[in-house]
């Protein structure tokens, strides 16, 4: 035979409670892990190794066009550009390199670019650990030519490369919507 139990009403308060503040808890984790978007400039990465096992890094953001016009515009012409989003991009290397004839110590650097028209410069800059936009002029290592041309064909999201052009060479490219801005980087020697 079933026999009713009395709870005091103080113990189902303190029950009650637990229950909802479990039942919120879950809710809101649910949420947060079930309603996690992309983001809009994820984090990229290239890298190239010389054949001695040294090498080179870059850690950068990869905005994507999504319609909109980029060089000339949302990348203006004659000003500097933080080379992505987000955090600066950062180049890392473990030798001493040779950038467009430019010599670069091992260490870790800023990359910004100057986009013009028909020519553009890789800007190495010393300060690192920065937003991207927080440019100092002052911190300038160098500023490399870049060769300027079109890609073969659109590219949507911003997206840098070191292409292996030797043993101790790679051909470092920044490509985005039709334009394409390309700097040899060596060990040196």
């Amino acid at each position: 035979m079933w026999l009713p139990l009395k709870i005091p009403r103080r113990l189902m308060r303190k029950v009650s409670s637990s229950l909802l503040f479990l039942v919120l808890v879950a809710a809101v984790s649910f949420a947060q892990g079930g309603d996690k978007k992309a983001p809009l400039s994820p984090p990229g990465t290239a890298s190239h190794s010389f054949a001695d096992g040294k090498k080179v890094t870059i850690d950068y953001s990869r905005p994507a066009a999504r319609g909109r016009k980029i060089v000339g515009e949302l990348v203006p012409f004659g000003k500097v550009w933080r080379t992505g989003a987000n955090s600066a991009t950062s180049l890392t290397t473990d030798t001493d390199l040779v950038i467009g004839g430019t010599a670069v110590p091992a260490g870790k650097y800023t990359l910004y670019t100057l986009p013009g028209e028909t020519a553009w410069k890789l800007i190495i800059n010393k300060q690192t650990g920065q937003w991207g936009t927080q440019y100092d002029e002052k911190q300038d290592l160098a500023r490399v030519d870049m060769q300027v041309g079109k890609t073969t064909a659109p590219v949507e999201q911003f997206t840098i490369s070191l292409d292996k052009g030797g043993a101790d060479s790679a051909k470092l490219t920044l490509e985005w919507e039709s334009t394409s801005a390309t700097v040899d980087v060596k060990e040196k020697k």
